[in-house]
């Protein structure tokens, strides 16, 4: 977990995508395609708590005087 502390959420992404991508080419020995299994499980989890966190912060908008405010859309 703590290589996730390290790695931006773009660099996550990257290293997804090259594992779905070696997987999608069809020609990985079992054991390893099990790894990069895991392995792509467990950074797709991580990019979502990252996204989901993302979203909560921007639940908020910050008002003119510094505080945070619940943000909502009016609809017309």
């Amino acid at each position: 977990m703590s290589e996730e502390k390290e790695l931006t959420f773009e660099e996550a992404m990257k290293q997804l995508e090259e594992i779905v991508g070696k997987l999608e080419a069809g020609n990985v020995p079992l054991e390893q395609a099990i790894a990069f299994f895991q392995e792509g499980m467990r950074l797709s989890k991580w990019c979502h708590d990252k996204l989901q966190h993302a979203e909560k912060q921007m639940e908020y908008i910050l008002r003119e005087d510094g505080q945070l405010a619940p943000f909502s859309i009016e609809e017309e």
